[in-house]
């Protein structure tokens, strides 16, 4: 529903932006931004709401196999891993549901109208420059309509081609072996064609057989044990490769890029460990393919202009010959299914940006989207819809530099129109959503900031939601979140002396959804159905503290995050409350945190990390003692040493040992994790 209150905030935003005529700030505020440090913190004063980054050296320091690993040490996130090298990994930040959170790869989203899911294990770490983390919104407005359309947004920034004086090109190539049989070499050519264009190649190939051995307890209610027993996890292999082309341009005041990605992989999915049964014979294979360009050029002083493009297309095909439906501890025997999806995405957008005055900036853009599903079914009686989606988003922001205070604004309309070739379509739907950022630096001389933010977004009901047999409903409405968010920063630099760099952050937040869209069983286990139900109130605390310093030769660097947070389901059906209302929602821990650290003497370099997950509950409806998810944790260790020879050839060696104490946990029940494990790299840089 459109409502004059979205309209009032913004008007009232524009008009504090018109009162500041003469203050000394710069003239562009969202010019693009280089980061130097290689930290887990804030940005320096050049963001409203600073975000939680992962970049340079210390991606390649961290004990992670891809995106999701890496994930694991921001505040605030927690990650869905369902078990071994195949295992589907989502992202949660703060508990308001993976569906929320946007992911974009080199500026663009990557997207998934049939489940709106991103598998984050697909993403590599070796290709990637930095990893960055916005709740809220990117605090720049000079960015497209869809960074504008949810509730947190994740950045993953390919590596640009850099090169040395007198220098045309590079390569560096990769060899990874470990425990559960892992095979993964990889390479990365760039070339310098002239000084306007570089050009990068970049592959990988990756497959491991996917078997561990883990550890399955489980207590009655009585308190006696009920199941001990240790076996091999199977069913989690995989065979992937990945393909990626850039080309990068300057031009006279701005620059191009175009990018090509090709993913294919073959995997089984490991099904829940439960009462002896062993869920086999569900395997998926994915071909995602997408091509997209972005020009951005200062037409004049006081315009901006960024154009993008992109298409996609993502090819499934899920089969599934002896599964089980698992609810309360009983197995069922399940349909099979055997389905071949076929996606298809086209995307467009434009954004324009003028200079008011030289301390405020305003934005318009305007972006179109088309997405198609086909499919092909076996095993189900209902004829599959066919959907089709129209999407326009028009974003108008403002943000205004007042020296110690800055503040941010938008509006974002969004527009669907539905298409069906069979059965019934959702409605169309067009929505208003607000957002206002405010930051404000008291000391001159200090780097203290605090800030606040308040946003309203939703998300629409995926394909699946809507059109899937037997289980979807064309009339679910879109899931509404409000947040808010208060917080503050400081940091500082001491040019000499035993510690060289302090920083630390908290951010307290509150947000909550409405209009919830949940799975809900009918009177058949083999019939589910989606619905909107209640709501899911959020509040919590996210810290985090990074210490650096050396004793020469040696420096030192470490990072602690930590993540209070309580997410309760208030839902009431027809005005009563459910039984769980006021728990708890699944998998949410109270508490959670990590800790990194490292120590580099000249060529070495020693690293530890540590992960803890607080006590929670599982998927089961109620918080009573027999559905409570005990805390896990895991302490790693990495070494590595780097040799050069002839002055500027690198090959670096690293060893890893993972879950050091060998701790069996399942971060979703029933889906056990591996053990102790090792990894041994090593790169070549030309």
């Amino acid at each position: 529903m459109v409502r004059q209150s979205y309209w009032a905030v913004l008007l009232m935003c524009v008009s504090l932006c018109g009162r500041s005529l003469s203050v000394c700030a710069q003239g562009k505020l969202d010019s693009l931004q280089h980061l130097e440090e290689v930290v887990i913190t804030a940005k320096p004063y050049k963001e409203v709401i600073p975000a939680q980054h992962l970049s340079g050296i210390q991606l390649e320091r961290l004990n992670a196999h891809n995106v999701a690993d890496a994930l694991r040490y921001f505040s605030g996130v927690q990650i869905k891993d369902y078990g071994g090298m195949g295992g589907l990994k989502t992202i949660d930040v703060r508990n308001m549901g993976t569906h929320h959170v946007g992911v974009f790869y080199d500026g663009l989203q990557v997207g998934n109208a049939q489940n709106g899911i991103v598998d984050l294990g697909r993403f590599s770490l070796d290709d990637l420059e930095e990893i960055s983390l916005y709740n809220g919104q990117k605090s720049e407005i000079f960015q497209a309509a869809k960074d504008f359309a949810s509730a947190s947004a994740l950045y993953l920034k390919a590596r640009r081609p850099k090169f040395g004086a007198g220098k045309k090109t590079n390569l560096l190539m990769r060899y990874k072996t470990g425990t559960i049989q892992l095979i993964n070499p990889s390479f990365r050519w760039e070339q310098k064609l002239n000084d306007q264009i570089n050009t990068s190649v970049s592959a990988e190939y990756m497959k491991s057989n996917g078997e561990y051995k883990f550890r399955y307890r489980r207590l009655a209610q009585n308190g006696e044990v009920a199941y001990d027993t240790t076996a091999t996890r199977w069913n989690s292999d995989i065979e992937a490769y990945r393909i990626e082309a850039g080309v990068y341009g300057n031009i006279s005041d701005g620059y191009w890029q175009a990018k090509l990605y090709y993913y294919n992989s073959d995997r089984g999915l490991p099904g829940a460990i439960i009462k002896n049964e062993w869920r086999n014979g569900e395997r998926q294979g994915d071909k995602n393919f997408f091509v997209q360009a972005t020009f951005v050029k200062d037409v004049t002083p006081k315009y901006k202009l960024q154009l993008n493009g992109k298409f996609a297309y993502d090819y499934t095909h899920y089969v599934s010959r002896d599964t089980f439906l698992i609810l309360d501890d009983t197995v069922t025997k399940a349909m099979q299914f055997d389905n071949t999806y076929y996606q298809q995405d086209w995307y467009l957008s434009m954004v324009n940006m003028y200079n008011i005055l030289h301390n405020w900036d305003v934005s318009l853009s305007v972006d179109f989207q088309y997405n198609k599903l086909n499919a092909v079914t076996r095993g189900v009686g209902v004829p599959f819809s066919f959907p089709q989606r129209y999407t326009t988003w028009a974003a108008l922001a403002t943000s205004v530099d007042l020296g110690k205070l800055k503040l941010q604004a938008s509006l974002l309309g969004t527009f669907v129109i539905e298409k069906v070739r069979n059965n019934a379509k959702a409605p169309d739907k067009s929505e208003l959503s607000p957002a206002v950022f405010i930051g404000y630096r008291p000391f001159q001389k200090h780097d203290f900031n605090v800030r606040a933010f308040y946003k309203r977004i939703f998300r629409m009901p995926t394909f699946n939601d809507l059109y899937y047999a037997q289980i979807g409903d064309s009339k679910l409405s879109p899931e509404f979140t409000d947040q808010f968010n208060v917080g503050a920063s400081y940091q500082k630099e001491f040019p000499a002396g035993f510690i060289s760099r302090f920083g630390i952050q908290v951010d307290a937040y509150y947000a909550f959804i409405t209009d919830k869209i949940v799975a809900a069983p009918t009177g058949s286990f083999f019939r589910w159905m989606m619905t909107n139900m209640g709501k899911v109130e959020s509040k919590g605390v996210d810290a985090s503290l990074n210490v650096a310093g050396h004793i020469a030769p040696v420096q030192f660097h470490t990072t602690l995050s930590y993540s209070y947070s309580e997410a309760q389901d208030f839902t009431k059906i027809n005005g009563k409350k459910m039984s769980s209302y006021g728990d708890q929602i699944p998998y949410t821990p109270w508490h959670s945190g990590s800790v990194t650290a490292g120590v580099d003497y000249r060529s070495w370099a020693l690293n530890y990390s540590f992960i803890y997950v607080g006590e929670r509950y599982n998927g089961a409806v109620n918080n009573i003692p027999r559905n409570q998810v005990q805390p896990w944790y895991t302490h790693d260790f990495s070494l590595q040493k780097e040799f050069v020879f002839a002055g500027q050839y690198r090959l670096k060696a690293s060893v890893e040992l993972n879950n050091a104490l060998n701790q069996y946990y399942d971060v979703v029940l029933n889906y056990p994790m591996p053990g102790r494990n090792f990894r041994f790299t090593l790169s070549l840089s030309l």
